[in-house]
């Protein structure tokens, strides 16, 4: 699996040095991501967040609407 930014590349090089990871490990993942300019850090994407938010919303709505039960009306005695 390749880096997906520096940092990361960064912290499995300190994993190497402490003796984590194996130095075949780093170097696959280092062979694999080759030349390419990689960004500082990677976050997740906003759309990410708001898709997951509107996931539970749906399903607890979903979930309220699935058990109706009859309304009970009072009477006067």
């Amino acid at each position: 699996m390749p880096f997906k930014s520096q940092a990361q590349r960064r912290k499995f090089a300190e994993l190497l040095v402490e003796g984590k990871i194996s130095p075949d490990t780093f170097e696959e993942w280092n062979r694999e991501t080759g030349g390419a300019k990689l960004p500082e850090r990677v976050r997740r994407k906003a759309t990410d967040k708001r898709k997951a938010a509107r996931k539970r919303t749906s399903a607890k709505q979903s979930r309220k609407g699935s058990s109706k039960r009859p309304s009970r009306k009072r009477t006067r005695r």
